[in-house]
């Protein structure tokens, strides 16, 4: 009988230190999760959601973005990417990159020139821009104008201007909200 008690009691210690180890698990794999989330965020994706109608036709008021973080560590932006940079401390925007440093941008009657050629814009619905430079992009910058042009804080305000390269976090990689209307950039 009592080795009925003591085999009775080992199996209690052996139940509360499997619970013990399942617990550790359970906390080791919980803190690996959000350590990798963390990163991931920091230094790969992240989300970013669309405010206003600057970059209407191709991107809506409130869609979610994914932005990739990382490729711009690998190259330099091109043309026709669409980025996220910080525009002030607590405030991101989202534009397309039109021109890139040393080249030369002007915009007149309506169109915009790079390197004095005429850049096809088939995302553009409405031309009616004011004429703008010509301006040359110094080194180390972008210029970035929204889709939605006459309506669109972008480059050609003195308050945005060129936009450094440091100051860019990622290109918009995914519209992934609303579902019904997610595609790729």
């Amino acid at each position: 009988m009592e080795n009925d008690h003591v085999a009775e009691q080992n199996k209690v210690i052996d139940k509360g230190e499997t619970l013990k180890k399942e617990i550790r698990e359970w906390v080791r794999s919980i803190l690996l999760a959000v350590v990798l989330a963390v990163i991931i965020r920091l230094f790969f994706f992240q989300v970013t959601v669309v405010e206003g109608t600057s970059m209407y036709p191709t991107l809506d008021n409130h869609e979610r973005l994914i932005v990739n973080k990382a490729v711009f560590y690998l190259k330099q932006p091109e043309k026709g990417d669409i980025i996220v940079f910080n525009y002030s401390a607590n405030r991101d925007f989202i534009k397309r990159v039109v021109a890139l440093e040393g080249d030369v941008v002007e915009i007149k009657n309506g169109r915009l020139y790079v390197n004095n050629q005429l850049k096809e814009e088939p995302y553009i619905k409405n031309y009616t821009m004011v004429d703008f430079g010509p301006v040359v992009i110094p080194e180390g910058h972008v210029f970035v104008l929204g889709d939605n042009r006459n309506n669109s804080m972008d480059s050609r305000d003195p308050s945005v201007g060129y936009i450094p390269l440091e100051n860019i976090k990622g290109k918009a990689l995914l519209v992934f909200w609303p579902p019904f209307n997610m595609r790729l950039l």
